[in-house]
């Protein structure tokens, strides 16, 4: 019985939300080059995605952070 190919191993995660973004951003360009094979595609799709929600998720955390203080309490800080 053949062997399945063996699963790439994952990419590590970015080491900021710059780096996240500059790589995706270089993803896309590639993606719609139309220049890859459609394993490369897919590939860069998954790698997308997963660089997506890391950007989504560190930019969450930032928004958390930004507080201001508000007659004694920290409230959610909005633009005004």
């Amino acid at each position: 019985m053949p062997k399945a190919p063996a699963a790439p191993s994952p990419l590590p995660d970015p080491a900021s939300y710059e780096a996240a973004l500059e790589e995706l951003e270089q993803l896309v360009g590639r993606i719609e080059s139309g220049q890859l094979p459609l394993d490369e595609m897919l590939a860069g799709y998954q790698r997308g995605a997963v660089l997506l929600e890391f950007c989504r998720k560190r930019l969450e955390a930032v928004q958390d952070q930004i507080k201001v203080l508000d007659e004694g309490a920290l409230q959610p800080w909005t633009q005004e």
